[in-house]
């Protein structure tokens, strides 16, 4: 599957961006998420505590895994090597102003109310002091001399990415940062951010969500308000083309109009 992907167009790129330094490209777009809003609401009175976030994890995880399974992919010494399941990083504000992130392995089986479920255990945790993954290593990484600690950058790098094995010394574990990246800055009041692609990341796309607002949207010829979500996408032009970001894009808004499908567990459409 490797060699078959890693086309000449990917072996270019490999070969003329640095990683991913000037690689990068965009794309920002508006997804309805009236009808998430109107679920949340409801489930919310009975208890249950849902958030966008849960559900663009769980849509963005099921269009990478079965619509562009192609980009769900990393670059290792010039190849393209794939991963199995669509794991999701992230990223959660931990008490108010501190950022930090998670793993949700597999996130392309679970139910939005699963997501849920394993991002407030590991949010909790980690609001407890107990920080384990990809963050785990940035307090000791801060208290090391500057030039060491760009020595042991790429030390970790190396030894995680291009080796594929864990730091147990740092305690990250082998891929750290997953398939992809969901980030929320909605939260902070911002509509849409160009955010980078962590360079350790070894992740083809990021995708920002911005604050939900009231837009007016013609349906069936008429005018009507309906909420809408900015997104925005960064993406790593060396695994990701215009094509394959327009099919992603495209699966996620598919998946983000029906939140009652995205709450129960994926039975999995055909791979293309």
């Amino acid at each position: 599957m490797e060699e078959r992907y890693t086309t000449a167009w990917r072996k270019l790129a490999i070969a003329v961006y640095k990683q991913p330094v000037d690689s990068r490209i965009y794309g920002i777009f508006d997804a309805d998420v009236t009808d998430i809003v109107n679920y949340i609401e409801k489930e919310r009175a009975k208890g249950r505590r849902l958030t966008i976030t849960h559900f663009v994890t769980a849509a963005v995880a099921r269009a990478l895994y079965e619509d562009v399974p192609d980009i769900n992919c990393f670059v290792r010494r010039g190849h393209v090597v794939f991963r199995d399941d669509a794991d999701v990083f992230v990223t959660v504000n931990i008490k108010g102003k501190d950022m930090t992130g998670l793993i949700v392995r597999k996130a392309q089986d679970l139910a939005v109310s699963e997501i849920a479920q394993i991002v407030r255990e590991k949010a909790q945790r980690k609001r407890n002091g107990e920080e384990t993954g990809a963050f785990a290593s940035k307090g000791i990484m801060s208290k090391i001399p500057w030039p060491f600690r760009r020595m042991l950058f790429v030390l970790i790098k190396f030894w995680i990415f291009d080796l594929g094995f864990a730091f147990p010394f740092l305690k990250i574990p082998a891929d750290p940062f997953g398939s992809i990246m969901v980030t929320n800055i909605g939260s902070f009041g911002l509509s849409y951010g160009m955010v980078a692609l962590f360079p350790i990341g070894k992740i083809p796309a990021v995708v920002t969500m911005g604050e939900i607002v009231e837009k007016p949207v013609v349906i069936n010829g008429e005018i009507t308000i309906r909420k809408m979500l900015p997104l925005t996408g960064t993406f790593d032009h060396r695994i990701v083309d215009g094509a394959q970001a327009g099919v992603l894009n495209q699966g996620l808004i598919r998946r983000l109009k029906n939140p009652k499908k995205l709450d129960s567990p994926n039975p999995h459409e055909e791979k293309p």
